[in-house]
């Protein structure tokens, strides 16, 4: 029974009165809306009034856009709502997270190498104003998953670590700062990742730990914000075969099931043992993870019969509100289900205030003074993992000319943070006196790869200087270093012999990959405050001070040499 006088509703008897005759009223049809969680509509390409007084949705989620556009459509959609939409973004790293003018404050990681709270503080701080300017009013994020596996593709510089205290105490900090400008943390992605080493958007994972291992880490920081009270958690498309079996002994293989239709995982293990009274969403249901499970058809009551109580995006929006719908004319789905969801929903909005709160007429974003703040991150954050041969300082005099080369800086993979590095890294190092060679991709030298030696190297540059900016991404199966496959001509095979140095702005696991290099950095963020505070360290301006929140070694004894 949902009793909303608890955590983390805290209403009271006419409050709660008030919500409980609404539901009743509602249509069929309107509460089917409220539990679907749909993807943020694009003006241009659709009436956003027309789309709203269709599908009722309880919430949307946008991607970033300029912020007069984002503004005017969270408005116009919140306006033709009967009912206070929730507007999320993934606020993960910043404002940029909801608008295209937003501040890339850092990833979660690089705040965590600062080793200070403060800095997480500000990153939901940061994220929370930029994002309530324009109307937006819940966060996907924290997220609180642990960083297990450096194989992992989609969890790595998005968390606090692999350290689940360290984890808690960023995350604290996050939500504090979202929750001061009216933004509504969700966590994520239970019942955990970063255990697999592979992609929900490609597949069920599996958080593959005992009972009693997944207690202390994940359990543990998920039994903290709920006894803080959080108000929302979103679920993922992850398997927890030990739980599973423990809440149903004897329970086939065939038979287990990830969180997002697992009535064991959510009922059982988050709702009844973690004690969870909150608002429990899905993570986004066009994943392959997702849709592997079950026919849709089958799978979208499911997760609702689960305990789950919205169900972030469509594929067909019409099919599957006709896929819930049929579920309760057959009776797969009970309406008083249903009816409890909805009323969890309503009441998590009113316990956010989201019945009271008026959007912001004037649009400031401060983001100078957010940069700032960024810049404070990097300049904390950036870590020197190795300098073996004392490479560092980087000065002309030492080496005049190097040659660059950068790997990644690619848009492939999808909803990226960043962008190109290559063009800032060159330009600073450029006005620094130094004449720097991009290494060309696109265009090989098959002398060199075939036939030239050390000599004829070093009558070319003095040094060279490898920047990685491989990000993680949704559907992609791998952040590791990819040489050029004909030979792999832009590996550096001279290290040994001419100075090398190499520097990720993303992935902070590549001396896996590369465990000879004589000096490594790492910057787990490649906006131009991280590019700025490296460059500054290089050259022996500034000391590094950054503390690496992951094992930079992957358990590799060459890597340390």
């Amino acid at each position: 029974m949902l009793d909303l006088t608890k955590k983390p509703y805290h209403l009271t008897k006419e409050q709660i009165k008030l919500l409980q005759d609404k539901v009743k009223s509602m249509t069929l049809d309107e509460k089917i809306g409220q539990l679907f969680f749909v993807i943020g509509q694009d003006e241009e390409q659709m009436d956003i009034t027309e789309f709203i007084k269709t599908y009722r949705p309880g919430g949307m989620m946008y991607r970033p856009a300029p912020a007069e556009k984002i503004k005017r459509q969270l408005a116009t959609a919140q306006e033709a709502s009967d009912i206070p939409l929730f507007f999320s973004a993934n606020l993960e790293s910043g404002g940029n997270g909801i608008i295209t003018e937003g501040t890339w404050f850092g990833m979660p990681m690089q705040i965590a190498a600062t080793n200070n709270a403060t800095h997480a503080y500000e990153l939901g701080n940061v994220a929370g104003y930029e994002a309530a300017q324009v109307g937006c009013n819940m966060s996907f994020s924290p997220i609180v998953d642990i960083d297990m596996n450096f194989r992992n593709p989609i969890t790595n510089t998005r968390t606090f670590g692999s350290d689940q205290e360290r984890v808690i105490e960023m995350a604290k900090a996050q939500i504090k700062g979202l929750e001061k400008n009216g933004i509504l943390p969700v966590i994520k992605h239970f019942p955990g990742d970063g255990v697999d080493e592979r992609d929900q958007h490609l597949l069920s994972t599996i958080n593959s730990l005992s009972v009693d291992e997944w207690m202390h880490s994940y359990g543990k920081i998920y039994q903290t914000f709920i006894d803080q009270g959080i108000n929302s958690i979103m679920i993922g498309h992850i398997l927890q075969p030990a739980w599973e079996r423990k809440l149903s002994p004897g329970l086939q293989d065939s038979e287990l099931r990830p969180a997002s239709a697992s009535k064991r995982l959510i009922d059982g293990l988050l709702r009844d043992e973690l004690g969870f009274n909150g608002l429990a969403i899905t993570d986004a249901t066009p994943m392959i993870g997702y849709n592997s499970i079950l026919p849709r058809e089958e799978l979208l009551p499911a997760t609702i019969n689960a305990g789950i109580d919205m169900i972030l995006f469509n594929k067909n929006i019409e099919e599957d509100y006709a896929f819930i719908k049929k579920a309760l004319e057959n009776g797969t789905l009970k309406l008083e289900r249903v009816e409890e969801a909805v009323l969890r929903i309503l009441a998590t909005k009113m316990s956010s205030g989201l019945f009271e709160t008026k959007l912001a007429e004037t649009l400031e974003l401060h983001t100078m003074e957010h940069a700032e703040k960024a810049a404070a991150v990097a300049k904390k954050s950036v870590t020197l993992v190795k300098d073996r041969d004392q490479l560092l300082p980087l000065t002309v005099e030492r080496y005049p000319r190097i040659r660059m080369v950068v790997l990644g800086d690619s848009d492939d993979g999808g909803f990226k943070e960043g962008g190109k590095v290559s063009d800032i890294f060159l330009r600073q190092l450029q006005e620094l006196g130094f004449d720097v060679t991009l290494y060309d991709r696109q265009r090989l030298d098959f002398h060199e790869i075939f036939e030239e030696g050390v000599a004829e190297m070093k009558d070319k540059f003095d040094l060279a200087l490898y920047i990685a900016n491989i990000e993680t991404a949704s559907n992609q199966t791998t952040t590791r270093l990819d040489w050029i496959h004909l030979m792999a001509a832009d590996a550096p095979w001279f290290m040994k012999s001419i100075p090398t140095i190499f520097v990720s702005t993303a992935n902070p696991y590549h001396l896996f990959d590369i465990p000879a290099v004589s000096t490594y950095i790492n910057t787990y963020t490649g906006n131009k405050a991280s590019i700025d505070a490296v460059i500054r360290k290089m050259t022996g301006s500034e000391a590094f001070e950054g503390m690496s929140p992951v094992d930079p070694f992957c358990g590799d004894f060459t890597a340390k040499l």
